[in-house]
């Protein structure tokens, strides 16, 4: 048989809703499995707070057990155990009515409504209140399986597009390494089985939306992806040579005579990852550079073709 349940709490039996409420909250983070890993004791301890609470957090469930009519593990018993209901008092006597004794507390003033399980075991995952579609659920459902949790994860564009691992920690101190898959877009969301609020049918699951950063070199322009490749004024008229990054490693790029500003090369297979680990394509800008300090020579060049070959420049995307 479970302990008297005001006892486990550690609160009188006049305590308000809210101090009960706030003890169990105190007992079941510092009890909790995963912040206490293979401590049986510390896991039979949270069992027993967690007992305690579904009768004492529930206003009906309460009474009852005020009244004799439960028992600590929420078994009906004879009500008033022995002809006394344990505020003292004779059953139908003074002070009873309709099977439970008047007294002014926390019955008259206070109400568990609204508390749930995943308001304040997320606080320890990192997520908030849950829902009660059967992942945690109120206390009531705390019998069953636990609350799922929720965290976002940024990840790196290379992350994205090759996969790899990252770490994410919960407000609690756990970690766990997350599995990033090769394709992984914007906004989808990861499950962890699992690794959720723990239940005594066992534990939620953990999901974990994706958030892929900026990145310094790459950008994303729909379904590809595209770079800016620096040429020079020489390069760009007569042809050459560039080297260029690309995710798996530099590459060098030949650049075409007469290339321009806005020109795109393509480079088949050097881009995002879909779903299924296909690569799309990386397209390389070209923009064309001058040198950082321009001399008379080159001022002087550039003169000559305003002067002999003018020409009106298009605007270029």
């Amino acid at each position: 048989m479970a302990r008297d349940p005001y006892q486990e709490l550690g609160v009188p039996r006049s305590a308000s809703a809210d101090e009960i409420r706030k003890a169990f909250r105190k007992l079941a983070k510092q009890n909790h499995p995963d912040a206490n890993p293979g401590n049986k004791e510390a896991e039979e301890r949270f069992k027993r707070v967690s007992a305690a609470f579904d009768i004492l957090g529930d206003v009906d469930k309460r009474k009852k057990f005020d009244a004799g009519e439960i028992d600590a593990d929420g078994r009906e018993t004879a009500r008033g155990f022995s002809g006394h209901g344990p505020w003292g008092g004779q059953p139908g006597g003074p002070g009873w009515e309709g099977g439970y004794q008047r007294r002014s507390g926390p019955y008259q003033s206070e109400s568990f409504e609204g508390v749930d399980l995943g308001d304040i075991l997320g606080e320890m995952f990192g997520g908030g209140r849950q829902g009660r579609g059967g992942a945690g659920g109120g206390f009531g459902g705390f019998s069953q399986r636990g609350a799922d949790v929720r965290a976002k994860l940024e990840i790196d564009l290379l992350d994205a597009i090759r996969g790899g691992k990252r770490r994410i920690a919960f407000s609690d101190g756990r970690t766990i390494d997350v599995t990033i898959p090769k394709g992984a877009q914007e906004g989808q969301t990861l499950r962890l089985k699992g690794q959720g609020a723990p239940g005594r049918s066992g534990p939620g699951d953990a999901f974990i939306e994706l958030s892929i950063l900026p990145h310094p070199v790459f950008r994303r322009e729909g379904e590809v992806l595209v770079m800016d490749v620096p040429v020079t004024v020489y390069d760009a008229v007569l042809g050459g040579k560039a080297e260029a990054p690309t995710p798996d490693g530099p590459v060098t790029l030949t650049i075409p005579k007469g290339a321009n500003t806005g020109s795109r090369l393509r480079l088949k297979g050097r881009g995002l990852s879909d779903s299924k680990g296909h690569r799309g394509d990386l397209f390389a800008r070209l923009v064309v550079t001058l040198p950082d300090t321009v001399d008379s020579e080159l001022e002087q060049i550039a003169e000559t073709w305003r002067q002999k070959r003018p020409y009106t420049p298009k605007r270029r995307t």
